[in-house]
């Protein structure tokens, strides 16, 4: 409504315009929509910001479709505001204020919250184990984050009612996981190494956990690590040095190489040429005095 003042329009015409079935419509206090009929999405979006204020950030399912992920959005825009501001949620527009303001991400002109506090902020406010579990997977699936961002933005947050979230980001993470190393499988099966053991914890000869090992050759002490370990491992994150200390020899492939050799011989044979000459080094030493125990026996087949 500033606008319309500004441009020299008065409050008295701007409130006969907006009577019913008026040319204008009032959307929010201080929002006109210069038309009187059923506002678009968008045109919702930018009356939330408006009404919201320059420094607001739009949340949720809403951020996702800005993002290109088809999440069926609930009928009010969820806002991110400043703590300190005092407003509340209104018509179509639900506010929650916050100390934890992200810095948006600006799409057409609209500020939204990154793909992983929006997939938090749908997962806290839903009892929809369905949404909830497809709000954490659809970022993750499509590339716009991964699970170390989301269960980083969980710890960040309020703590209250996140049992649900992070049971799903447990789940999703071990999906992951699995998922990972049957391609990891796949990259092994023609090789001529001998097959691994899974997902295993490296204790030292006092019991203690020194690190991960995504596929573990126990005769000769040889580690291949492409991914973290699930978020209840009692092993620190890899553990490298650690690792290195007690003559543990170790290969390191990114997941996403893991993940890219399978349409990718070149890379595949590269990968499959590392680990078969960490495996003939680490023939000729004497084996590392460490236990590899199995977290879990994943799917590889």
């Amino acid at each position: 409504m500033a606008a319309l003042r500004s441009a020299g329009v008065s409050h008295s015409m701007i409130t006969r315009r907006c009577r019913a079935g008026g040319p204008w419509r009032r959307l929010l206090p201080g929002v006109v929509m210069l038309t009187n009929g059923e506002p678009t999405r968008r045109q919702q979006l930018r009356a939330a910001i408006a009404f919201a204020g320059p420094d607001a950030v739009i949340t949720g399912a809403d951020a996702f479709q800005a993002y290109g992920l088809q999440l069926r959005h609930p009928p009010v825009v969820h806002v991110l505001v400043p703590a300190t501001r005092r407003l509340t949620t209104r018509e179509f527009i639900s506010v929650e204020r916050t100390t934890r303001l992200p810095k948006p991400i600006v799409r057409d002109g609209l500020p939204f919250a990154p793909p992983a506090r929006a997939a938090l902020d749908i997962a806290r406010r839903t009892s929809n184990i369905a949404l909830l579990r497809s709000a954490l997977a659809l970022p993750v699936v499509h590339g716009l984050c991964d699970h170390e961002s989301l269960l980083r933005e969980l710890n960040e947050g309020n703590q209250r009612g996140t049992a649900a979230v992070r049971l799903a980001l447990r789940q999703l993470d071990e999906t992951a996981t699995n998922v990972l190393h049957r391609h990891a499988a796949a990259i092994l099966r023609d090789s001529p190494l001998p097959p691994p053991r899974w997902n295993v914890t490296i204790y030292d000869r006092k019991q203690r956990a020194m690190g991960y090992a995504d596929a573990w050759w126990d005769e000769v002490g040889l580690a291949w690590q492409f991914g973290p370990p699930t978020p209840d491992s009692p092993a620190p994150v890899h553990g490298h040095l650690a690792l290195t200390q007690a003559k543990v020899e170790i290969v390191r492939t990114s997941a996403a190489e893991v993940r890219a050799a399978i349409e990718d011989p070149a890379l595949r044979e590269m990968i499959v040429r590392e680990l078969v000459a960490a495996f003939a080094d680490a023939s000729t030493r004497q084996r590392p005095l460490v236990e590899a125990r199995c977290l879990s026996v994943p799917n590889t087949a």
